[in-house]
């Protein structure tokens, strides 16, 4: 008889890695690298990668990755959003594009957590950089992206009334992602939070603060 615990996770003491989360969610266990040794992020990801072939690894440091890579020389490191990722087949590619639209170019670190796991779960990507609502022509030039994508997700700092904006354009999802950047009365994030959560425009599902990560994976799975 297969050790069906075995089968769930596997435990190596510090962790327990859930071996059968791609058949729960479509996607394998992804490390959140804050807070972890570089030592305990490989042992993990090297499980990982041994069951799935897949690896993505959020806010971690480049140190990191240049450990990993002289085990797997593939592997791949973006700087801005700090994301380690790697996938030793192609993902089936999904039909439906994600659109990605930034309010500001300070909240591009954000939009590449989410660029970079949206592209790894085989969505394709389109990215829109520096359209927020203080020169709103900007965004309304580009109306017709944003209607040619299955899902969007925007990510604004300040005040964050990009998203409200956009849902008011289109008819498909949004996806909000409030991030930190900004003056002290948007007090890290939590002023665009608000903003996001009451929305005016329907449709509209809020992520936690600078969560790239989250809306790409709540994305993918709506892209499904």
């Amino acid at each position: 008889m297969p050790d069906r615990t075995k089968l769930l996770y596997d435990d190596i003491g510090f962790a327990k890695v859930d071996c059968h989360r791609l058949l729960r969610r479509g996607f394998p266990e992804v490390i959140f690298g804050k807070g972890k040794t570089p030592a305990q992020i490989i042992e993990i990801a090297k499980k990982i990668i041994s069951h799935h072939g897949i690896l993505l690894v959020t806010r971690t440091e480049k140190k990191v990755y240049l450990k990993l890579k002289k085990l797997y020389p593939k592997i791949k490191y973006s700087e801005s959003g700090r994301i380690i990722y790697y996938r030793d087949s192609k993902a089936p590619v999904k039909k439906g594009t994600v659109v990605v639209v930034t309010a500001g170019t300070a909240d591009i670190p954000v939009a590449e957590e989410a660029r970079i796991t949206l592209e790894l779960m085989g969505n394709p990507v389109e990215m829109l950089y520096d359209v927020g609502v203080a020169g709103i022509h900007r965004v309304l030039d580009k109306k017709h992206i944003l209607e040619s994508a299955s899902v969007l997700i925007v990510i604004a700092g300040m005040e964050g009334a990009l998203a409200s904006v956009v849902s008011g354009l289109v008819s498909r999802p949004v996806i909000a992602v409030p991030t930190s950047v900004g003056y002290g009365a948007s007090f890290e994030g939590i002023a665009p939070l608000l903003t996001m959560i009451n929305s005016c425009s329907p449709g509209v599902a809020v992520m936690n603060i600078d969560n790239g990560f989250g809306a790409a994976y709540f994305a993918s799975m709506i892209n499904n």
